[in-house]
């Protein structure tokens, strides 16, 4: 045909020298066929194939390369001759010899080794998980279905705009719905998760006070009552730290706090706070705290990671902060663990909509579109709107609840929570509470005063599996402590079944208190039982079998067995085990 290709290797993408100023008629061509080629420049077009590809698609790209003049072969008369190897690329190793790799046949052996899998793991279909800071709430069967549709799942993230318009309707519109619950003024829909969120707000941040002359406001205050990963996305933002620490309420230290600001106002560059805080407090004059900031010449970044407290009630644009970035994956109900996938768009006032990330291939903005000259700070994701399939999911939930049921969401979260910390409060010690005695939407219980008769936290988070149960987030924000946040999708039945197991362990540890069961030799040091345990012929334990293993009336009725017991958590981080060869062997 003429046409040029790469010399070098290449997988499943081929850049074609079509002939000069032919790539636009070239494209054109395609997209009345419906192929879809990319055009790098005048003379040059590049086209993706996979798997699903056949013989009879290349006989329809060799026409609308050639512009319709007629083709001397086909597809099928080229195959026997072209090589289906990767050159020097290939594998010589050998690979997938794990038998596990080569046991299964069927479709239904299969199917029935992916069952057992499924049945190791404890979900949401088995019980509440209660993991604090994490918002482990339902994700409706209805809001996943859209996910399934091929218009939404199967769309290539850079297809021409005008074959995506449902696409950025739906874009538009679920951004105006989180500039509303948020109170901010534009939003980007580009980041991947909530870390990327935030370094998306503190690059706006920075980008602004540059485009104002302020090279040097690189100070980034954090109080100890923030969420964990700000000081990292603060330091690739090419922050300088400054903590800040907080009161036994746990509440920012205002006197630190007015301190601080006044030593570094004049490198003041943000303040980066949750809220409410990581404590399961709402922060006590936190709009004083955001005018503080703002009269030093700094902004503030409020992380969206306990935004199910917020929803409804108030906002992070009403409080006073400049930028949020809201963790769909938590708050908006997409499935999260495991690896992701996540979603992190920030909310930002009006002065930081023009920093708002775009993208070199698909240039993209905050919606609603700023007014003026746009000075994106970089790009956040290869994909010029993330993971923007699932974003179905929140733009379903969000408006199938709608304002009333966001704000009954918020409200029973916050309920659920304070119901469990009042029937729990005879039995632990409640770290933080608020001015009323109350919390938001979590709580944190102290277990360290069970150290001196030999409980640690982790034997309590692992006798709880003998419950049915996942731990709630262990040892932080404070070490040794249970972080619970029930959310507003638990009934009542559920909560009361999870609070009677945390009074069940708690009679438990009397009795190792009371000397009734050995320190070193009770059913939560030896937590979790698995069924090999206690199904073995000698048991040697001063418990029965029945109480390591059905520990309440509910556990008999649907018992989930772990299949390992006792695990050293921290072995790995100590031993670092290296699969790389040695120095001398690599370079032989």
């Amino acid at each position: 045909m003429g046409m040029s290709t790469p010399s070098a290797p290449f997988f499943d993408t081929v850049t074609i020298g079509v002939g000069a100023g032919k790539a636009q008629a070239v494209l054109d061509a395609g997209y009345s066929v419906g192929i879809n080629l990319r055009m790098v420049d005048a003379d040059t077009v590049s086209v993706a194939v996979d798997e699903t590809t056949k013989l009879a698609d290349l006989d329809v790209l060799f026409g609308v390369l050639s512009l319709s003049e007629k083709i001397p072969f086909t597809a099928e008369s080229l195959a026997e001759g072209v090589s289906g190897g990767v050159g020097d690329f290939a594998r010589q190793s050998k690979f997938l010899q794990q038998p596990i790799f080569n046991i299964y046949h069927s479709e239904h052996e299969m199917l029935r080794y992916l069952k057992r899998l499924e049945n190791k793991d404890l979900s949401l279909v088995h019980s509440m998980i209660a993991l604090g800071s994490c918002t482990m709430k339902l994700n409706s069967t209805s809001e996943m279905i859209p996910v399934t549709w091929p218009e939404l799942g199967q769309l290539h993230p850079f297809c021409p705009k005008e074959q995506a318009q449902g696409y950025e309707e739906m874009f538009q519109h679920l951004a105006m719905q989180l500039c509303t619950i948020t109170g901010f003024d534009a939003m980007s829909l580009q980041p991947n998760a909530g870390a990327a969120g935030e370094y998306a707000g503190l690059m706006s941040i920075r980008s602004y006070h540059r485009a104002n002359g302020d090279h040097q406001r690189n100070i980034c205050i954090i109080p100890v009552s923030a969420h964990g990963t700000n000081p990292a996305s603060a330091v690739m933002a090419g922050m300088k730290i400054v903590t800040v620490g907080t009161d036994a309420a746990g509440n920012i230290d205002m006197a630190d706090f007015r301190a601080k600001v006044e030593a570094n106002k004049a490198n003041l560059a943000a303040l980066m706070i949750t809220y409410p805080s990581t404590h399961g407090v709402y922060e006590e004059g936190v709009d004083t705290i955001c005018q503080i900031i703002h009269d030093a010449g700094g902004q503030v970044y409020m992380d969206g990671a306990n935004m199910n407290a917020q929803v409804g009630l108030t906002s992070p644009g009403h409080i006073g902060a400049d930028v949020c970035h809201l963790n769909l994956h938590k708050t908006f109900c997409i499935p999260h663990g495991g690896g992701g996938p996540g979603m992190g768009p920030i909310g930002v006032k009006a002065h930081l909509a023009p920093f708002l990330p775009s993208h070199p291939v698909s240039p993209t903005h905050g919606y609603p579109k700023p007014e003026g000259e746009l000075k994106p700070f970089g790009v956040m994701a290869a994909a010029p709107y993330g993971s923007s399939s699932i974003l179905a999911i929140s733009y379903a939930y969000i408006t199938m609840m709608g304002s009333k049921g966001l704000k009954e969401a918020t409200s029973l979260s916050i309920l659920n929570a304070n119901y469990m910390a009042a029937r729990l409060q005879d039995h632990y010690t409640r770290l933080f509470k608020g001015k009323n005695g109350t919390n938001a939407h979590e709580f944190i219980l102290d277990t360290r005063e069970f150290k001196e008769y030999g409980v640690e936290v982790e034997d309590i988070a692992k006798r709880m599996i003998d419950y049915g149960f996942h731990a709630p987030t262990m040892s932080w924000p404070v070490p040794g402590t249970l972080m619970i946040e029930p959310t507003e999708s638990e009934s009542k039945a559920e909560l009361d079944r999870f609070v009677n197991t945390l009074i069940s362990i708690r009679e438990e540890i009397r009795k190792v208190e009371r000397g009734e069961w050995p320190a070193d030799n009770n059913p939560l040091v030896n937590a979790p039982h698995t069924a090999a345990q206690v199904m073995a012929d000698t048991w040697d334990k001063p418990y029965s079998r029945e109480v390591a293993a059905f520990p309440a009336d509910w556990v008999k009725q649907a018992k989930f067995w772990p299949t390992t017991a006792r695990v050293d958590n921290v072995y790995g981080d100590r031993h670092l085990v290296t699969k790389l060869p040695a120095v001398a062997e690599a370079m032989a």
